[in-house]
């Protein structure tokens, strides 16, 4: 075993660089001074994180009301449109285009998917329950990835599948912190009792 001699300071601290961090160490135990590329990296996760968020909770929103972007006003969910309905009745193509076509329009799909762009939405907003959010997108996405096989610009990779991406770089990288309440969440009994709530 090396043992690794690190001046001190005044104080009897010692002063050394970890993780492209500064770490100051004393007798009470570590103080971590973040760089700059460290706070510039957490911000620019937390605005991945606000901007993915977005899309999901607009998809919500748009389906829910009818704003006229996607959805014309007379599609809008409540009313009585289908969110699933035109997508999966009619721009479905591909090898799963049977099953998708058997679901378009089912009550259950409906709630289901708009269940899901809510919660997944709210949930990469506030930057909380990453790592369900992450799965729970996941999961939505490359259902979605499967609906239009093969791409129409792309032998495989599309926005689906980046998405897909991202979000697993969110959960890993605790991106929930930063400008998000996934540090109060965290720290929450339930949650350190059940680290995938994280």
């Amino acid at each position: 075993m090396t043992v690794v001699q690190h001046p001190t300071n005044e104080q009897g601290q010692i002063t050394t660089e970890r993780g492209g961090a500064m770490v100051t160490i004393g007798a009470t135990g570590a103080t971590i001074t973040e760089t700059t590329r460290n706070r510039a990296t957490r911000y620019a996760l937390a605005g991945l994180r606000l901007a993915l968020g977005w899309v999901f909770l607009w998809a919500f929103i748009d389906k829910l009301f009818g704003l006229g972007l996607a959805t014309p006003d007379k599609g809008a969910w409540i009313n009585g449109g289908s969110p699933t309905k035109g997508f999966l009745g009619n721009a479905v193509a591909g090898p799963f285009e049977g099953i998708y076509h058997s679901i378009a329009g089912a009550a259950w799909a409906d709630w289901l998917f708009m269940i899901g762009l809510a919660a997944i939405g709210t949930a990469l907003i506030l930057g909380v329950g990453m790592r369900l959010a992450a799965a729970a997108g996941g999961l939505l996405l490359v259902l979605m990835w499967t609906a239009v096989l093969p791409p129409e610009n792309n032998p495989f990779m599309d926005d689906h599948l980046i998405y897909v991406g991202v979000l697993g770089l969110l959960a890993l990288t605790a991106a929930g912190d930063t400008l998000g309440f996934g540090g109060m969440w965290g720290r929450l009994p339930i949650v350190r009792r059940l680290p995938w709530l994280k």
